[in-house]
């Protein structure tokens, strides 16, 4: 392809179609995505947090008492989410959380707490 000039400019229909391109581009850009943030409030150190969630997961190896453990995770399908870990005594500890969307996005507050309960303060936008 050539480019015509024509005085100083670009011919007028490649202006047009280049901005139109980066126009769309950028319409189609905008990625949905939730703030995790896990703290340890159980009273002492676990091992082996995991924290499933529509079509993925994540964890730490370990988290002191006391101790926040923060992830950006992009939702894909939808589903109910799931916090494991093992306390110091080596017990298995599983908890259901909130269902979560794709397209959803904001925050959501997972606090461990003793007796393997856990409280959830989930601060997104409706489920699509």
């Amino acid at each position: 392809m050539t480019l015509r000039f024509v005085g100083n400019r670009f011919w007028p229909g490649v202006t047009f179609a280049l901005a139109a391109v980066v126009l769309l581009a950028a319409a189609g850009c905008h990625s949905y995505h939730v703030d995790v943030t896990v703290e340890n409030h159980t009273g002492a150190p676990i091992q082996l947090l995991e924290v499933d969630y529509p079509s993925a997961s994540f964890g730490a190896d370990q988290l002191a008492a006391g101790a926040a453990f923060h992830y950006r995770v992009q939702v894909r399908g939808s589903g109910a989410l799931k916090v494991q870990y093992t306390t110091a005594d080596e017990r298995q500890v599983q908890i259901a959380g909130p269902a979560l969307a794709e397209r959803q996005e904001g925050t959501l507050q997972i606090d461990l707490l003793p007796a393997g309960k856990a409280a959830f303060a989930p601060q997104l936008s409706p489920a699509p």
